[in-house]
């Protein structure tokens, strides 16, 4: 097959799940309305954090970075799907898909490293309370925050150079909904079964570590839990857990059904749907859960419109 890479018109198509859908019409409104949630609510919660000085706290100010980074994930994807499906037209430049997968690779590492720092930080607040100030002070918050940043976005420099180095064929159609390292490299004309290894490590390493440093936190917690001689606080406790929990669980499912999964388990219409769900489903989500069952989050949300609409 003739080859071809970064040369003049060069360009791939996404061939994302709106074209492979029996109701694309009825898809790409939902997928619209989820996407608008999604910009509304997360922007929403980053006002309300940064406006309202009791929620000047570690928990929120994590909680604001998870937001903005749902926030960037989401518009990296959604608007261009959306405008591809309406305009008829699914091409993508080859810089255009390297800096679609770069920002999508960073954003998506720096969520997964920044839940284990929310689960840490829960951790101390519960088994640790009289130390937590010390331990959550916000210099090492903001730790936290550089680390899950850089650690992504140089995972993400290094595996974008090198999935973008290879020679792809003229069947130039990528089977998913954006520019991700897998569907990629199926279009490569050339053995990359060594480099699949090391993508399948690298998930390893970011998902499962990340993972497990959640699992034993959250053990620790519920031991500390059901030990607590107060009911509320017990109750208090469990349901901001719940809450970490459910996101954890939406997020590392669809992330490790993407890059730790076999690639024979893997089939397009499959990984399209996660897809959706990780860049779409979840961003729209995520604020709901951690917004709806927190008190606190609640009443700043109604001070801070009350006084705007005032």
């Amino acid at each position: 097959m003739e080859l071809w890479n970064a040369t003049l018109g060069s360009d791939f198509l996404l061939m994302g799940i709106l074209n492979d859908s029996g109701s694309p019409e009825l898809l790409c409104a939902t997928i619209a309305a989820l996407y608008m949630l999604a910009l509304t609510s997360n922007s929403l919660l980053i006002l309300v954090i940064t406006v309202d000085a009791r929620l000047h706290v570690p928990m929120y100010l994590l909680l604001g970075q998870l937001s903005l980074m749902d926030l960037l994930f989401t518009s990296v994807v959604t608007p261009k799907a959306l405008v591809d499906f309406l305009r008829g037209d699914n091409s993508i430049s080859f810089e255009g898909c390297a800096l679609q997968m770069f920002l999508a690779l960073t954003l998506g590492g720096a969520e997964d490293l920044l839940l284990a720092f929310m689960a840490y930080d829960r951790y101390v607040a519960i088994c640790h309370p009289l130390n937590y100030m010390v331990l959550m002070r916000p210099s090492v918050c903001w730790f936290m925050v550089a680390t899950s940043w850089v650690l992504a976005s140089l995972s993400a420099l290094v595996h974008t150079l090198y999935t973008m180095h290879y020679p792809f064929c003229r069947a130039r159609k990528i089977s998913h909904l954006l520019c991700e390292i897998p569907p990629l490299l199926k279009l490569a004309c050339t053995d990359t079964s060594g480099y699949v290894f090391l993508v399948y490590v690298t998930g390893v390493t970011f998902l499962l570590l990340p993972l497990s440093a959640i699992v034993t936190s959250y053990t620790l917690i519920l031991f500390t839990v059901l030990h607590m001689p107060s009911t509320e606080g017990r109750q208090k406790a469990l349901v901001t857990c719940s809450s970490h929990l459910t996101v954890v669980g939406m997020f590392y499912g669809a992330a490790t059904f993407m890059y730790v999964l076999p690639s024979s388990l893997h089939n397009p219409r499959q990984d399209n749907i996660i897809s959706v769900f990780y860049t779409i489903v979840t961003p729209a989500l995520n604020p709901l859960i951690y917004s709806l069952r927190n008190k606190e989050v609640m009443g700043a949300l109604r001070r801070v419109l009350g006084k705007y609409i005032l």
